[in-house]
């Protein structure tokens, strides 16, 4: 209600929001071992990096970061994803893998439309690093 939203915006998020919670697929990036809005703050080759991660879960395996997109439409192919969201997933990915030296850092972008994941690949990730 505080952004003006009518009753048919406002059920629109809530179903988007309830796709990507109840989605089989995604459910164990809401378990444990999972959070939230987690913070970073740091520095990487003299580059400072502070953000929010909207998702984060940590295993025996590796670490996972998901970055929810709202866009419309999503892209479609790696190629189209905007290099803002890139670089922003690269500086996680670099500042993750001091954290969590002995675990890989997966980077996934779960766009909320549809919804469908999209993971980055290493090299692309590497080559927009700070």
């Amino acid at each position: 209600p505080g952004h003006g939203l009518d009753a048919a915006a406002q059920a629109e998020i809530i179903s988007e929001t309830m796709a990507v919670l109840r989605h089989p697929e995604y459910a164990g990036l809401f378990g444990d071992g999972s959070r939230a809005e987690v913070p970073i703050v740091g520095e990487m080759n003299g580059h400072a990096i502070a953000g929010q991660i909207d998702r984060l879960c940590v295993d025996d395996d590796a670490v996972t970061v998901i970055d929810y997109k709202t866009n419309r439409p999503p892209p479609e192919r790696i190629e189209d994803v905007d290099d803002i969201y890139v670089k922003q997933m690269a500086a996680y990915c670099a500042a993750l893998g001091h954290i969590f030296p002995h675990l890989p850092v997966r980077c996934l972008l779960l766009w909320t439309d549809g919804p469908r994941l999209m993971v980055l690949p290493d090299a692309l990730l590497q080559r927009h690093a700070p």
